[in-house]
């Protein structure tokens, strides 16, 4: 499968102490479907990260992978913006 037909996602890096995996919180806007306002839904995919660039709070794009393990079926692509102001 190439890499164009796999789904992209962008979230946020949540904190987390494990090795080479990084936990990305996507958010989805859409509207209710009686109601007509916008609802906020969070979802956690747990990300392959090899070379542990991704720190607490980062924006990053994900994308679909193979099941690397139990929960890891996403691949860092890349850090689209680095965390501001974390000490």
């Amino acid at each position: 499968m190439a890499d164009s037909q796999r789904r992209q996602l962008v979230g946020t890096v949540l904190p987390s102490k494990m090795d080479k995996t990084v936990v990305v919180q996507v958010t989805r806007r859409f509207a209710h479907p009686v109601y007509k306002k916008f609802v906020s839904k969070n979802k956690k995919y747990y990300a392959d990260d090899p070379g542990n660039i991704a720190k607490s709070g980062d924006t990053v794009k994900i994308i679909e992978a193979r099941q690397l393990s139990k929960l890891k079926r996403w691949r860092l692509v890349e850090v689209t913006q680095k965390a501001e102001g974390l000490k």
